[in-house]
């Protein structure tokens, strides 16, 4: 690539001229440390070795612990929290735990022996209502600063960042009702995640204030956040006469058309199917998935920012801040057997 090249899709990436770039570069007065902050940043995330003279000793390193990597949403999360820590002046260290990998707790460890600033844990064990919480207290105990994003408990003096998941549910549901659907069933991981038990509430909630429907029991099918996950579920859930499926991930709603498919049904003739996250690409499938989205970006932000506050001598409080998700209507849900009629 030339020179000409690489300064224009500097410029293009930072969103200022390419003389603005060479300025930054060339280490030439008459620019902003914010706009000079925003062309190293451009740098940084394209890969490019800042000059010499242009790089800064990093601030000191933050831990990211996410989920397998498996479902895109997550390196989705964990690219705009590093996006943010970087212009921050701060060094993510990503760890990702993968089955039969090292657990949290390992990840953990090894943080705290390189010294790291804070840790942010996404959908980590403080998601899981069965798990000890004293792996975190343990840490705001020794005053390092950490976020626990997507899962909740009273016993951690931290903030937390969470998707309103009853929000979520209540939104597909009447957005399945509105087209007609009454046999609408919830495709969900298992029962002790924090995150599900809000879906399992906002979903009987939806269920019983717009159908009428008091008992949900059959209409709710445990599985795994995947595509085999969701293809159980949805077999199940056809099999008990639903026509509309609320899904807790993308990747469980491509199980569900899986299944449907299977069964000779058409996608959304038949049955509509609702996913939750706008996972990167989701919008490609076929047919393009109709879901909730999660406000990753947003989320993103809060998390490094209320870590940056800790950082800086905030004490930590149980805190919760809470983002609202959006229904984005695509062509995997259509009419219902009441609009069919």
């Amino acid at each position: 690539m030339n020179g000409n090249a690489r300064l224009s899709d500097i410029a293009a990436q930072a969103g200022v001229s390419e003389a603005t770039v060479s300025r930054v570069l060339n280490g030439k007065s008459g620019v902003s440390a914010h706009t000079r902050q925003l062309v190293l940043t451009a740098l940084d995330l394209m890969g490019y070795e800042r000059p010499q003279r242009l790089r800064q000793r990093s601030n000191g390193l933050i831990g990211l612990v996410t989920p397998e990597l498996d479902n895109p949403i997550f390196p989705a999360f964990a690219q705009a929290v590093e996006k943010s820590l970087t212009q921050h002046g701060y060094t993510p260290v990503l760890c990702t735990q993968s089955p039969g990998g090292a657990p949290e707790d390992e990840f953990t460890e090894l943080l705290l022996e390189r010294d790291v600033s804070g840790i942010v844990f996404v959908s980590g064990l403080h998601a899981d209502t069965t798990a000890r919480m004293d792996r975190y207290t343990r840490l705001t105990d020794r005053g390092l600063p950490i976020v626990l994003v997507d899962g909740y408990s009273t016993h951690i003096e931290a903030p937390f960042i969470s998707p309103d998941d009853r929000m979520a549910a209540k939104l597909a549901v009447q957005h399945l009702v509105t087209l007609g659907h009454q046999r609408i069933g919830l495709a969900v991981g298992q029962r002790r995640f924090v995150p599900v038990i809000r879906k399992i509430e906002g979903f009987t909630q939806a269920m019983s204030s717009l159908l009428g429907v008091a008992d949900c029991e059959d209409l709710i099918q445990h599985s795994l956040f995947s595509v085999e996950g969701g293809q159980a579920a949805g077999t199940a859930l056809l099999a008990r006469g639903c026509t509309g499926i609320v899904c807790a991930s993308d990747l469980m709603a491509l199980g569900v058309i899986r299944a449907a498919r299977s069964q000779g049904l058409s996608v959304p003739g038949d049955v509509s199917v609702v996913g939750f996250d706008d996972s990167p690409l989701i919008a490609f499938t076929d047919p393009p998935l109709t879901t909730i989205r999660k406000p990753i970006g947003p989320m993103a932000t809060a998390a490094v920012q209320t870590l940056l506050e800790e950082i800086n001598g905030a004490k930590p409080k149980n805190t919760e801040l809470i983002f609202q998700p959006e229904l984005i209507v695509r062509g995997s849900t259509g009419s219902g057997p009441l609009l069919n009629r």
